[in-house]
C-alpha cells in the first residue's frame, strides 16, 4: 500500500486525476452561476482561484512525470492552492456563520471587486469566470445541510489531506 501510495506521483494518471478533479469543480461552480444562477461571491472567486491552481499546476507533471522539476511545480500548487483555498472557504463559513450583528454598522458583507495584482485582473481578462456578482453572506443553495462555502471547505481538506498522504508515503519509502 505505501509503495502504491509512494509511486503515485510518478504516474501521469494520478495527476491527471488531480487536475481533472480540479476542473470538474470548476465546472460546477460554473454550472451554480450559469444554470441556476447562482452568482459568486469575492471569495468564491479567490477559491475559484484557489482551484485553478491546483488544476493548472497537476498538469505540469501530467505532461512531464518523470520530471522532478515538473512533480515539484505540481507539489507546489496542490499544497499551496488546497491552504490558500481552505483558508478562504473557512473565512468565507465563518463569515456566514456569524450574525451580521457581529460585524458591526454594514453587517457581513464583502468587496464586489476582487483584490488581484494589477499585473493579474483575471476579473478584467475572464469576467465570465472571475468577476463576482453575489454576496459573502448569501448562502442560497445546501445540500445535506452543508453550505456550499461548507462543502468547498471540505473538498480543499479532502486535497490537502491526500497531498499529506502521498507526501507521507513518498517520504517514508525514501527512509
Amino acid at each position: 500500500m505505501l509503495d502504491r501510495l509512494a509511486a503515485l506521483p510518478q504516474q501521469r494518471a494520478a495527476w491527471l486525476l488531480l487536475s481533472l478533479s480540479a476542473f470538474g469543480l470548476m465546472g460546477a461552480a460554473l454550472v451554480f452561476q450559469y444554470v441556476y444562477e447562482l452568482g459568486p461571491c469575492v471569495m468564491c472567486i479567490y477559491i475559484r482561484v484557489a482551484v485553478c491552481a491546483i488544476g493548472l499546476a497537476a498538469l505540469v507533471p501530467a505532461l512531464l512525470p518523470s520530471s522532478a522539476l515538473a512533480r515539484l511545480i505540481g507539489w507546489i500548487g496542490w499544497i499551496v492552492g488546497a491552504g490558500w483555498g481552505a483558508k478562504i472557504a473557512w473565512q468565507l463559513v465563518e463569515k456566514q456563520s456569524t450574525p451580521p450583528e457581529g460585524f458591526g454598522l454594514f453587517g457581513a458583507s464583502c468587496d464586489f471587486i476582487p483584490d488581484f495584482p494589477s499585473w493579474l485582473p483575471l476579473h478584467h481578462w475572464m469576467p465570465a469566470l472571475f468577476e463576482p456578482t453575489g454576496d459573502c453572506t448569501d448562502k442560497a443553495w445546501e445540500w445535506l445541510g452543508v453550505t456550499m462555502a461548507q462543502w468547498t471547505l471540505v473538498s480543499f481538506a479532502l486535497y490537502l489531506m491526500a497531498a499529506a498522504l502521498v507526501l507521507t508515503a513518498v517520504l517514508l519509502r525514501r527512509r
